[in-house]
């Protein structure tokens, strides 16, 4: 049950909040910064290439390396393929986990590696197979780890994670923490916007860090669930199976975020699909058990006692309009006609980064205030 009590209670919300999601989610536009700075000076804004990679290769363990690998998919669009290589291993721990070039990765393809741990030897052992292939590696990692120096050795250029201004997070949740995301996911663009895959120049990471920071201010801990998105957003998706509809090359790995940290962080299923496909994908759920109005029978049970079900809820994502054709009305026209309740979120006027920022800031700000309280201490 979601205590929505404790979402206007500033100082219930900092007791409750012992991992520091919260700080994670208001200081993303600070790692932005810290993280482009980082980049200049390891000299990623005077690189000179000679051509476009034929592919981009993405590796690291955990949502935040996931995140950026579908984000980079989405802005890169059709410039070159972008393919994370998913790990494997017998459990998740950083020894455990291995990753394996495919066999046609060579020399004109680029290899991303982004972790906020750095002690795995899986992404030691890969830079190492991508330097006997040709591929050209860039890594993302903490200052001081094994990765750093693995990949100097073989000649590759790494450019040091962005740590938290005020020190680090719970190891255990940084790589689902909003904050992770940026840092690591900074630095890859502003180079692949020197490679002329996406367009990231240092004055479009300034907008984003701005449009962060801005979002924080409006989704903080001070602001009343009725002005602030992300509380209104977790106090609707209270008690719900949360179905995610995006609209928009933005807003799709967006939803995809929102739902893994969702469970990640606060324990709770989502699904999340793009329009139009969500539509058959998910009519089913409106029409089925998590109907709204499933059970109808049942007015007289003891809701004391008894746990409330889950009922779908639609959660539509887009992205700003731009004119053409759009699945919106299509959507709210399924969901209304199922009496399933509609949550929509979309950004303000700006660039697709600053759209995709926005977004990811009132989402991950939303699941942070789900995961504190729905907490059973909470």
């Amino acid at each position: 049950m979601l205590d929505e009590s404790l979402l206007d209670a500033p100082d219930a919300l900092a007791r409750a909040d012992r991992r520091d999601l919260l700080r994670g989610a208001a200081e993303a536009g600070a790692r932005v910064r810290t993280a482009a700075r980082h980049a200049t000076e390891a000299g990623i804004t005077e690189l000179k290439p000679e051509g476009r990679p034929r592919a981009v290769l993405v590796a690291g363990p955990g949502t935040a390396a996931t995140g950026a690998a579908d984000l980079i998919a989405a802005l890169a669009g059709a410039s070159a393929p972008v393919t994370r290589i998913h790990p494997t291993g017998v459990a998740p721990a950083p020894g455990a986990l291995r990753w394996t070039l495919p066999g046609w990765a060579g020399s004109v393809d680029l290899l991303l590696i982004a972790t906020a741990d750095g002690s795995e030897p899986g992404l030691a052992l890969l830079a190492e197979q991508a330097y006997r292939r040709g591929c050209t590696v860039v890594a993302v990692a903490p200052l001081r780890s094994p990765l750093r120096e693995a990949v100097h050795g073989v000649h590759g250029l790494v450019v040091p994670m962005a740590s938290a201004p005020h020190g680090e997070y719970d190891a255990e949740t940084s790589a689902a923490g909003p904050g992770t995301l940026w840092a690591l996911f900074t630095p890859l663009l502003a180079l692949l916007d020197r490679v002329g895959l996406v367009t990231a120049p240092a004055e479009a990471l300034q907008s984003v860090a701005d449009r962060l920071d801005r979002t924080a201010e409006r989704c903080g801990p001070a602001v009343a669930t009725y002005s602030n998105p992300a509380k209104t957003l977790a106090a609707e998706l209270a008690d719900s199976l949360p179905l995610i509809w995006t609209e928009g090359d933005a807003a799709g790995p967006v939803g995809r975020r929102f739902a893994a940290v969702l469970a990640e962080l606060s324990g709770r299923p989502a699904l999340a699909a793009a329009l139009p496909e969500a539509l058959p994908a998910h009519g089913g759920l409106l029409a089925g058990a998590f109907a709204a109005g499933a059970d109808p029978d049942d007015f007289f049970r003891d809701r004391v006692e008894d746990t409330e079900p889950l009922h779908a809820r639609v959660v539509l994502l887009r992205d700003r309009p731009t004119g053409g054709l759009s699945a919106a009305p299509a959507a709210r026209e399924l969901a209304l006609g199922h009496d399933t309740a509609i949550s929509e979120l979309e950004p303000e006027e700006g660039s697709t980064l600053e759209s995709l920022a926005e977004l990811l800031a009132v989402t991950d700000f939303a699941a942070v205030y789900l995961a504190l309280a729905s907490a059973p201490s909470a």
